[in-house]
Order: structure tokens, then C-alpha cells, then sequence
């Protein structure tokens, strides 16, 4: 990373810890979701029709992809079209300081964040609730870092292809929805019934279900999914590279 990098992203995360609403909505909304969700007696029950599973051990990697979808698409895509409405890209773009180096910390900034609220999900599972850590952490480290790279590549699309900062609220909003339930935050992708789960796992968040869980599961790593993930965020990385504009 350059060094002009490196200063634009110190001073992102001074912005960012000044933002209540991101701070939280990243960092903490996935860990209550999951607090609330453990509260609920019939969860923290073994269900035979999930194979001896708990509903609680399904939502670990639901409130995972919940921080990685919370800061692609409602964090990320706001603040990169509010800096090009006001012009500030375009003023960056006769600087040392290039607009790429702003995209770039913008990146790597919602990026840690959301990996370091998968932790803060991973931890609190283990100790309030008993979920078991990923058996398989090789698969689970890389799903998960492709689940990253994927959501904030759709956020860059979404960012790419609205003019304003309303637009891209209102277009990540539109995206976040269905995501969402792709994710498994209303049915967990492992309850959904076999054609609707098919469906699903050929999304982005469908696939980081699957993979994540496998991996949890200590059942190897899930390269079809882990492709189906890889081939999403090379097709969105090309969308927001083809249409995004500095100015």
C-alpha cells in the first residue's frame, strides 16, 4: 500500500469512528442479532430436522454475512458517492493523491470492519450461546474472505452505477433486501426448502452460506460454492471498473 494510501485510510477511520450510525450498524448490529436471536429458548434447542443441530448454529454465519452485506451496501456505497457528488474525487484527481487511493482505503476500511464484526459474531457465539468454532478454518477463512471481497465488490457496483449519494442509498437499499434473505437472515438457507436453497446458493450470499457452513461443519471446503462466490466478484468488480466515474 502507498504511503498517499496509507494517509487517506488514517484519516477515513478517523471519519468513520465519528459515525455513530456506520459504527454501529457494521460493527454491532450483526453481534445483537445474534444476542437476540440466542434469547430465544426453542433456538438453543436441538432440532432433528436440522440434523441434530441448533437454530442458533445456523444464525453464526447469517450475522457473519450480516456484517459483510451491512458494510458493502449500506455503509460503503454512500460515502464513495457523497465524496463524488461534492467533487471531492474530481479535486483529488489533481493532487499527488489520486481518486484510486480514496477507493482503495475505502475498501480495506469496510473490509476490517466487517471482519472484525464476523469475530466479534464468532466470539460471542462460542461463549453465550456454546456454538462450536469452525471445525474446517482453512475453508472457513477463505470463505469468509471471499464473502468479504464479494459484498464490497457489489457495493463498489452499486456506488459505480448511481450518480448520487440518495441514488446509492436508495439502490443499496433496493440490493440490501434481497441479499439479506439470500443470506439466510429470515430462513436459514439450510432450513429452506430443497428447489428454493438450490436456487439461492447460485447468489453471492447463498454461496457464503454454504461455504461458511460446510466449513463450520468440518466437512472439507465447498469449492463449488467457494467458485460460484469467485465468479460474482469478478463479474461485479468488472461492473463497478466499466461504469464507475471519478466525477
Amino acid at each position: 500500500m502507498s504511503t498517499a494510501t496509507t494517509m487517506v485510510l488514517k484519516t477515513e477511520v478517523r471519519l468513520f469512528t465519528r459515525e455513530p450510525g456506520s459504527l454501529f450498524w457494521v460493527m454491532a448490529s450483526p453481534t445483537v442479532l445474534l444476542v437476540i436471536l440466542g434469547l430465544i429458548p426453542s433456538f438453543r434447542e436441538a432440532s432433528a430436522d436440522l440434523g441434530g443441530r441448533r437454530v442458533i448454529d445456523l444464525y453464526v454465519p447469517v450475522s457473519v454475512l450480516f456484517a459483510v452485506i451491512m458494510a458493502g451496501l449500506q455503509a460503503m456505497p454512500p460515502v464513495l458517492a457523497g465524496y463524488r457528488e461534492r467533487g471531492i474525487l474530481r479535486r483529488l484527481s489533481t493532487t499527488p493523491v489520486r481518486p484510486a487511493a480514496l477507493l482503495t482505503a475505502q475498501i480495506v476500511l469496510h473490509g476490517a470492519a466487517a471482519l472484525v464484526s464476523a469475530a466479534l459474531v464468532i466470539a460471542v457465539g462460542r461463549l453465550a450461546f456454546g456454538v462450536r468454532l469452525p471445525a474446517h478454518l482453512a475453508g472457513y477463512a477463505l470463505a469468509l474472505l471471499l464473502a468479504a471481497a464479494g459484498g464490497l465488490a457489489l457495493g463498489t457496483a452499486v456506488c459505480a452505477v448511481s450518480r448520487t449519494q440518495k441514488i446509492a442509498t436508495a439502490v443499496g437499499t433496493a440490493v440490501f433486501f434481497p441479499t439479506m434473505f439470500t443470506a439466510g437472515v429470515w430462513v436459514p438457507v439450510q432450513a429452506m426448502p430443497d428447489t428454493l436453497r438450490t436456487i439461492v446458493q447460485f447468489t453471492p450470499s447463498g454461496a457464503a452460506s454454504q461455504a461458511l457452513d460446510t466449513a463450520t461443519a468440518g466437512a472439507g471446503t465447498a469449492w463449488a460454492a467457494l467458485g460460484v462466490m469467485a465468479l460474482w466478484t469478478v463479474v461485479l468488480t468488472a461492473t463497478a471498473a466499466r461504469w464507475f466515474r471519478w466525477e
